[in-house]
């Protein structure tokens, strides 16, 4: 295996709460309207940091999707997907971003986002349907 190559992010960032290895800048965040199983979960446009799984189809709340999970280069957590491809046009807007479920990373301050009781865990764009 050959030498890890780890970019450091200037600004307010979000990084892997286990190695604190930096994954994406909060000017990056496209959309704060997602959900996983864990509670809430960001769509960036760019992230840095993270190996892409295997690609696979998943039925989602909003339709079929071609995603691939993504892991900390750091220390090979899971941290979110990638959409790799939507087949509903009026979700075209999702390829090529990545999500960042927020239970799996720090936040700009520092915070872990710590699941509520109040999250429902059925019920998220992650989840099969």
């Amino acid at each position: 295996m050959g030498r890890l190559f780890v970019m450091n992010l200037e600004g307010k960032v979000y990084s892997c709460k286990h190695c604190k290895t930096h994954l994406a800048l909060c000017e990056d965040i496209f959309s704060k309207s997602f959900q996983c199983r864990h509670g809430k979960a960001y769509l960036f446009s760019k992230v840095v940091n993270v190996s892409s799984g295997e690609k696979e189809d998943r039925m989602m709340k909003t339709g079929l999707h071609t995603v691939a999970d993504i892991f900390c280069v750091g220390c090979g957590s899971i941290v979110g997907w990638k959409y790799e491809a939507a087949y509903e046009n009026n979700q075209k807007f999702k390829e090529g971003k990545s999500v960042l479920e927020l239970f799996k990373v720090s936040g700009p301050d520092g915070s872990n986002y710590c699941i509520s009781h109040e999250t429902h865990f059925g019920g998220s764009d992650a989840d099969d349907v």
